[in-house]
């Protein structure tokens, strides 16, 4: 590995993102003794307005602390935004991780949360953003072993608008069940056809910005 790979910055990176995980589930934890003391299960219980509210707060501040974490751990834009992805996705799955040992839920990865509330509730089995999140880490870690050795990765304007439809898609699977989760009836099957079209943008769009890059080098 080049010497310059910022191992320490990443580190770092890794270890508040753990932390912040753990304070995210035991967040969680209160709400599902206070909601669900049998057990997190669909149809979901309707909070009162203010606690919902101040959730939609904490979630948008949990994501500015993880882009901070981001931008204060590498000068580059690219650096920067590699390490924000990588928080993000060691967020997420020790998240999960922290509930399974705490709660032992969920059962298998194929059970259903509630994955965000901006700006409505995003619902889905709990592998479609575990799978993101792997993606997530092993993408920013590329990012990061490439901008260490001075070879810049370069995003056209086009390749950032297909990213950006690319999330749009993935959102947009998780919503579709947004109106059985509010109406608290059962969810249909979660449309797994989408959120793989929306994988494989990005994953391609991804793909091809690094083989021109690499190209160029050439």
């Amino acid at each position: 590995m080049n010497s310059k790979f910022p191992g320490a910055t990443l580190a770092a990176v890794i270890i508040f993102s753990v932390a912040m995980a753990f304070w995210e589930a035991s967040v969680v934890i209160y709400l599902r003794e206070l909601y669900y003391p049998n057990g997190f299960v669909f149809p979901l219980r309707i909070m009162p307005a203010n606690i919902y509210n101040i959730e939609l707060v904490r979630e948008a501040a949990t994501i500015v602390m993880l882009a901070a974490i981001g931008w204060l751990s590498a000068k580059s834009f690219m650096s920067r935004f590699a390490c924000f992805m990588i928080a993000f996705g060691i967020w997420d799955i020790f998240y999960y991780v922290f509930l399974k040992v705490t709660l032992n839920w969920p059962a298998n990865i194929l059970q259903w949360d509630i994955l965000f509330l901006i700006p409505l509730p995003w619902v889905g089995p709990v592998l479609a953003p575990v799978i993101i999140s792997f993606l997530l880490i092993g993408t920013g870690i590329y990012v990061l072993f490439r901008e260490s050795g001075q070879n810049l990765i370069i995003i056209t304007k086009w390749r950032w608008a297909l990213f950006a439809l690319s999330a749009l898609v993935i959102i947009g699977s998780f919503l579709t069940n947004t109106k059985a989760m509010i109406n608290q009836t059962v969810s249909t099957p979660f449309h797994w056809e989408i959120f793989t079209i929306g994988l494989l943008l990005g994953i391609g769009g991804f793909t091809k910005a690094i083989d021109r890059n690499l190209k160029n080098e050439n």
